[in-house]
C-alpha cells in the first residue's frame, strides 16, 4: 500500500465512525449553514488577484512536523495581511494534524476571502460537514475517487453552493472529469512517490480548456516559478509547506508574494 492508499483506508473507516455520531440534520442546522460561500473562481479571476492559495499545515506523511508553534489565528491574520486569493486549511487530523476547528477558527475570524477545506473526499458526509464548518470549496482528488463519484460528490458541493479544486496528477485521472468551467489543480507532486515534478504540470495543463481555472500545486518555493507557471495558464499556487515551515508564515507569504513579477 502506497501512503495515499494508507489514508484512503484510515479515512473511511474514520468518516464510518462520525456517520454514527453525528447525525446529517445537525450540520444542516448549524449557522455556518446559512451563509452564502464565497466563490474561489471569482477571486482567483479578479483584478489584480495574486492567485496564491496558501496553506495551515502542521506535519506531513512525508515531511513529519512542519510547524505545531503557529495559531491558525495568527496564520489566517497574516495570510490575509498579504492578500492571498484563498485560504487552504487540512482537515485530516491522523496524518496532517489538522482538524474541522481550525476552519472554524478562520472563518470566525474572517469572512472575505474563501477558504478550502483541504481533506480526502471518501463521502457525501463530509460536503456536508465542509458548508457546515464554514467552508467555500471542498477537495476532490480524482486519483482516489471513480468518475461516477467526482460527477456526483461534484454536484451534491454545487447544490449546497460550494465550489470544487478537483486535484489531478495524470491524464488518466483528467479524463475522469468532465472538463467545462472546473476549477483543476495539477499537482507536482506525486502522492505515491512524493518526487516534485513541474515539467510534468506543464504538460498536463496544455490538455486542459481554458473553459477551466489551472491551479497548481506543491513544490512551489519561488517567486519565479510562480511568474513562469503564469505564462503557461495557470491562475491559482497552493503554497503550504514553503510558508509553513518559518516562524512566521504570514510574514512569510507576504514577503513571497511581493516578490511575484
Amino acid at each position: 500500500m502506497n501512503i495515499l492508499d494508507k489514508i484512503i483506508a484510515h479515512k473511511k473507516q474514520e468518516v464510518a465512525q462520525l456517520r454514527k455520531e453525528v447525525q446529517i440534520e445537525k450540520l444542516v442546522k448549524s449557522p455556518n449553514f446559512q451563509r452564502t460561500p464565497l466563490s474561489l473562481k471569482k477571486s482567483l479571476l479578479s483584478i489584480g488577484s495574486t492567485g496564491i492559495i496558501a496553506e495551515f499545515k502542521r506535519q506531513s506523511p512525508s515531511k513529519g512536523i512542519i510547524n505545531d508553534k503557529a495559531t491558525i489565528e495568527d496564520v489566517t491574520n497574516g495570510y490575509l495581511d498579504a492578500k492571498v486569493a484563498a485560504q487552504s486549511i487540512l482537515t485530516d487530523a491522523h496524518f496532517f494534524g489538522g482538524n474541522i476547528l481550525d476552519v472554524m477558527k478562520a472563518r470566525a475570524i474572517q469572512d472575505t476571502t474563501p477558504i478550502l477545506r483541504k481533506d480526502f473526499i471518501v463521502d457525501g458526509f463530509q460536503i456536508v460537514e465542509a458548508k457546515a464548518i464554514g467552508a467555500d470549496v471542498i477537495l476532490l482528488i480524482a486519483a482516489c475517487l471513480t468518475k461516477e463519484e467526482l460527477k456526483n460528490y461534484g454536484k451534491l458541493a454545487a447544490d449546497l453552493g460550494l465550489e470544487v479544486l478537483y486535484e489531478v496528477h495524470n491524464q488518466e485521472e483528467l479524463d475522469k472529469i468532465e472538463l467545462d468551467n472546473k476549477i483543476i489543480g495539477i499537482n507536482n507532486r506525486n502522492l505515491k512517490t512524493f518526487e516534485v515534478d513541474l515539467e510534468h504540470s506543464i504538460e498536463l495543463a496544455s490538455k486542459i480548456p481554458d473553459s477551466c481555472i489551472k491551479v497548481s500545486e506543491s513544490g512551489l518555493n519561488d517567486p519565479r516559478v510562480i511568474t513562469g507557471l503564469k505564462e503557461y495558464g495557470f491562475q491559482g499556487f497552493l503554497i503550504g509547506e514553503n510558508f509553513m515551515k518559518t516562524e512566521n508564515p504570514g510574514q512569510a507569504c507576504k514577503e513571497f508574494i511581493d516578490q511575484i513579477g
